[in-house]
This record gives C-alpha cells, sequence and structure tokens, in this order.
C-alpha cells in the first residue's frame, strides 16, 4: 500500500497545477489575442501576490533590456550605498567629456558645460528620466557593465547579462542584444526587490527606489497607458528605436508593479522585440496586456 502514496500525490499534484493554469486561461488568451495579427515578437510575464497568480508568454526568451538595465543598476549601486562605499548626499562631478552627444540626456540638456550632482539626482535622472549620461556615470562608480551582472548572479539570477554601457549599446545596433534578460527573470527581480524579506537593501534605500519607480516619467503610454488615471506604477522603461535600414525596433519594453484599489499589487514585464509595427502599436501592446492584466485582477 505504502507505494500508492506517491501516486495519489502526483495526482493531486496535477490536477492543483491543472488548476492554476485554467484559472488563468482566459487572461493567457486575452492576451493572445492582443498580439496575434501584429508583426512582433511579445515576451510576457505576470505575478500576482497568491502563487497561482503566475503566467508567462515567451518567459524563457532572451530580450534585449535597453534602459530597463537602469533599474537593477540602481539597486546594484544602491547595495553600494548600505556598504558605506557611497553616500546618496554625496557630490558626483559629471564633467563635459562625460556627456554624450546625440544620445537621450536631460542632464546634458541642462548642464552643457557640466555639473555636479548628487548621487540621488544622478539615480533619479537615469531610472525616472531614462538619463543615459546618469546611466554610464553611474556603471563608471561601479567599475565596469559587467559589476550588476555579477551582483545579481550572486543573488541567484542567472538570466540577466550587462556587458555593455549606454554610450556602446546606443552607437551600435548589434550589441544591444549583449543586455538581456528574459521576463520570468525580471519579474523576479522585481519581486525579490519589492519584497526585501531578506533585507536586500536598508529601509531607506528601499525607500528611495521605490519612490523613484513610482516617479517615472516615460513610457506614459505602455502600462500606464489605459489604467485609471490615479493608479499607481513603480516602473521602467527601454526602448531601442528603428534600425536605420530594415525599419525593425529590436525593443520597446516596460516592467513594473501595478498597485491595485485593495492594497494588492500584481508584477508586469512586457517585452516587444522584432517589431515591424510603429511605436505606437508596440505602446499600445503593451498597455493592452497591461488593462486586462488589471482587469483579471480587479475583478479575481
Amino acid at each position: 500500500m505504502a507505494h500508492k502514496t506517491p501516486l495519489v500525490f502526483l495526482i493531486t499534484l496535477l490536477l492543483v497545477t491543472q488548476g492554476f493554469t485554467q484559472k488563468m486561461e482566459p487572461l493567457r488568451q486575452k492576451i493572445e489575442n492582443i498580439i496575434q495579427q501584429k508583426d512582433v515578437v511579445v515576451g510576457v510575464a505576470i505575478n500576482g501576490t497568491e502563487a497561482n497568480d503566475t503566467l508567462t508568454i515567451n518567459g524563457q526568451r532572451h530580450f534585449p533590456m535597453q534602459s530597463v538595465f537602469k533599474f537593477p543598476i540602481a539597486l546594484a549601486i544602491l547595495s553600494e550605498v548600505d556598504k558605506g562605499n557611497f553616500a546618496l548626499d554625496q557630490n558626483i562631478e559629471i564633467k563635459k567629456s562625460d556627456l554624450l552627444p546625440g544620445l537621450w540626456s536631460p542632464i546634458q540638456k541642462k548642464y552643457p558645460e557640466g555639473t555636479t550632482l548628487t548621487l540621488a539626482e544622478i539615480i533619479e535622472y537615469t531610472v525616472a528620466l531614462s538619463d543615459n549620461v546618469g546611466c554610464d556615470v553611474l556603471l563608471k562608480l561601479l567599475g565596469e557593465p559587467v559589476d550588476v551582472e555579477n551582483y545579481f548572479s550572486k543573488l541567484g539570477f542567472k538570466d540577466f547579462e550587462v556587458k555593455i554601457n549606454e554610450e556602446t549599446m546606443q552607437n551600435n545596433w548589434d550589441k544591444q542584444f549583449l543586455n538581456w534578460t528574459t521576463p520570468k527573470e525580471a519579474n523576479r527581480i522585481l519581486d525579490t526587490f519589492y519584497e526585501n524579506k531578506e533585507g536586500l537593501l536598508s529601509q531607506k534605500s528601499y525607500d528611495f527606489i521605490w519612490n523613484v519607480m513610482k516617479g517615472t516619467k516615460t513610457g506614459k503610454k505602455r502600462l500606464k497607458g489605459q489604467l485609471p488615471e490615479k493608479t499607481v506604477v513603480a516602473h521602467k522603461t527601454g526602448w531601442s528605436g528603428k534600425h536605420k535600414k530594415t525599419g525593425i525596433t529590436a525593443a520597446v519594453n516596460n516592467i513594473g508593479i501595478v498597485f491595485l484599489p485593495n492594497g494588492n499589487y500584481f508584477t508586469i514585464s512586457v517585452f516587444v522585440t522584432a517589431s515591424s509595427e510603429s511605436f505606437e502599436v508596440n505602446e499600445k501592446i503593451i498597455a493592452d496586456i497591461a488593462k486586462v492584466a488589471w482587469d483579471y485582477f480587479i475583478h479575481k
């Protein structure tokens, strides 16, 4: 009789797993309906606060992060702040030679001759405004881009690589693919650092970065695009632009945490790549997916 227990357990596990899958199936179908007929590749990961609220589409596929990687960079620098190697109120000089002509940088626009900012200000520019100058200044402080990857690798994140900075990434189309992650891993990074269960960040650093993420100014038509006006979303965007010859877009991304009126939240990462669609269509895909996810969690 003893041999029957494992069998009963496996059958029960299978039934429960099928139940979890079926529970999310209507949401999966809605997302697939959004994606179909579009000349794109889309990766999606969605996680609610309950274990059975998990869905992925192309969840293990490698997607170029573009500026999404600025969030992990900020987390890596904050870990150094917590070690005492830097301070949020520390002044950092940004020389004129640090400015990157032709690249998106509110810092460069405001301070064309260079300036001195606190580390906190540089992180805010980098994450909330997706500043490329600020990003590369942070990477220099850390040492090399791969130091960000190493930090996350030590924490057990394997589907995540950072090899190059913004200057290199924006000047060589093919190299952007060296900075990649998967939708599933992006969600895991968001969840891990938001839950902060093992005290990965000090309370000060934790409060700081999540307030910055909630204040992100880019990508208003992506995750937030169709959600109720006052919905709080802590998020980070990324965008590659179009290839000059092929017209293909390699990345229109948005990862974040969406907060519900009842105090719960869900984590969502959407990556759009290999797209022949317009920028507006790519953004709408992300907005549509976020909206059906919102509807699912609101009515569950």
